[in-house]
């Protein structure tokens, strides 16, 4: 788990946020408190990691509207929205806004610790996949825009040939160029080519 993760718990009530807090100290997660949504926004610059609990109804901005706010400035930290039963639609709501997952209260230490662990884990699956999709993105931007339309023509199924064609430059040129984006985009095969140049299209 990364250094910089923290369990950011949002809540207006403070003997929530306070039992919550033991709670996850007891467990050995780092955890961070805010009275508000405003306040964790305030401090949301700093936030690089973990994931956010927050209760769906609160003063000012409740979850749904921190939630798209979290969005509207790039922060993707899972969410996972805490509800009082009355509250259950607002909380299908946050999920279809793009919170991860919700909790009814009162629930069970356990099912509170579970939804956490299950929420750092993707976290970190996300900040991973992250990290290699600016590596290829990197490689990519190092490429010339000849080799560019070269990989273009191969990502779309063509030939040596047709590429050739396309660019008006011959079949040979187009392999100097295929075997120069080969060595720059660090594939070893056309499929993982094909398969890098997608993930950065699928950015």
């Amino acid at each position: 788990m990364q250094n910089d993760v923290a369990v950011h718990v949002v809540d207006d009530d403070v003997a929530v946020r306070k039992s919550l807090a033991f709670l996850l100290a007891s467990e050995g997660l780092p955890v961070r408190l805010h009275e508000s949504a405003s306040a964790f926004l305030d401090d949301a610059p700093s936030v690089e990691a973990g994931c956010i609990v927050t209760d769906v109804r609160m003063p000012g901005i409740d979850g749904i509207e921190l939630i798209r706010r979290l969005k509207e400035r790039g922060i993707a930290l899972p969410v996972i929205v805490m509800t009082g039963h009355a509250d259950v639609p607002m909380a299908v709501e946050a999920m279809k806004e793009g919170a991860i997952d919700f909790l009814e209260k009162p629930f069970g230490d356990e099912v509170f610790l579970a939804a956490v662990r299950s929420a750092l884990a993707r976290q970190e699956r996300n900040s991973h996949h992250g990290a290699q999709v600016a590596e290829i993105q990197g490689r990519f931007d190092a490429l010339s825009e000849r080799e560019r339309q070269v990989l273009d023509g191969l990502v779309a199924g063509k030939a040596n040939k047709m590429i050739a064609y396309d660019l008006g430059i011959s079949p040979r040129t187009v392999e100097i160029y295929r075997a120069n984006v080969m060595a720059k985009m660090q594939a070893k095969s056309l499929s993982e080519l094909v398969r890098l140049a997608l993930l950065i299209e699928a950015k």
